[in-house]
């Protein structure tokens, strides 16, 4: 009888002890999901980059064409003739210069241009701007552009947009199997070039 009374004693005291009551359990669940949100709410306010890398890449029938780039935001500010200027060598984007890749080989402004990856660089101006395919992509923005090493260059008239483009943005869209244009649109402008593969 004393053996099963203290085996019952045992047993009330190691659940009333052992086990959280019910309180308890809910005030661990809270505080354990506190944490997640202030983890979660940690990640939310880790800082965006103000010009991210991104691509923009589209097919021109067979041809993959790739363009990587910094796209930088307006955030209120004048743009070309301003944060760009006008009639200098432009890396047509943030940080590290835009490059362009074909999988194929391409004609530009009538000059072939063999399978690979090239710098694009820009010259804006208000009316025009001339766009520059370089052997040389590797680089920090224009820092090492040498027109020695332009591969083409081309005229490209401004259009005038209705809207304003909040960030740079590169299009690559394919007219036919063998034919592409590429723009270019920031702000309330844009510039296109034409591609054909050969």
């Amino acid at each position: 009888m004393k053996t099963t009374a203290l085996t019952l004693t045992i047993f009330a005291l190691l659940f009333s002890c052992g086990s959280p009551g019910k309180g308890e359990q809910e005030s661990n669940e809270k505080d354990s999901h506190a944490n997640h949100e202030h983890e979660a709410k940690k990640e939310d306010t880790k800082k965006k980059p103000l010009s991210p890398r991104t691509a923009s890449m589209s097919n021109i029938g067979n041809n993959h064409v790739h363009i990587d780039y910094g796209s930088p935001g307006k955030r209120g500010r004048m743009i070309f003739g301003g944060l760009v200027g006008y009639g200098t060598v432009w890396a047509t984007g943030a940080h590290k210069a835009t490059t362009i890749s074909f999988d194929k080989n391409v004609i530009i402004n009538s000059v072939e241009i063999p399978a690979g990856k090239y710098g694009l660089f820009t010259i804006p101006r208000e009316e025009e701007w001339t766009i520059i395919i370089s052997k040389d992509w590797d680089m920090h923005l224009a820092d090492d552009y040498d027109q020695v090493n332009d591969m083409v260059r081309v005229s490209a008239p401004v259009q005038k947009l209705d809207e304003v483009v909040e960030s740079l943005t590169f299009e690559v869209s394919e007219i036919d199997d063998k034919n592409g244009q590429i723009t270019i649109k920031w702000d309330q402008t844009a510039v296109a070039f034409d591609v054909e593969n050969q």
